[in-house]
């Protein structure tokens, strides 16, 4: 059974950094693709990030591009996603997910 365990998220000021991280199991991570996705109160689910199987291609929306970053380590079956230059509006709830799974997500909140 696949899960997927959210860790990382709070309250931080514009400007601020966080990094979530997901652990997975119940599969073979080094084996799939992962993303980062969110949903802000309110909104559906907005892609956020994409990686490959081995670390070496990523993709993020343009909401993001160049203040997050997507990585993997496949020998802790974990995925990050580090936060920078946070927003306000990237307040929404954070879910990893393996194709149509996701966990059950972190709250990031960002707020003066």
């Amino acid at each position: 059974e696949v899960q997927l365990v959210e860790s990382g998220g709070g309250l931080v000021q514009p400007g601020g950094s966080l990094k979530l991280s997901c652990a997975a199991s119940g599969f073979t991570f080094r084996m799939y693709v992962m993303r980062w996705v969110r949903q802000a109160p309110g909104k559906g689910l907005e892609w956020v990030s994409v990686i490959s199987s081995d670390g070496s291609d990523t993709s993020y929306a343009d909401s993001v591009k160049g203040r997050f970053t997507i990585s993997r380590d496949n020998a802790k079956n974990t995925l990050y996603l580090q936060m920078n230059s946070l927003k306000v509006e990237d307040t929404a709830v954070y879910y990893c997910a393996q194709g149509s799974k996701h966990g059950q997500g972190t709250q990031v909140t960002v707020s003066s």
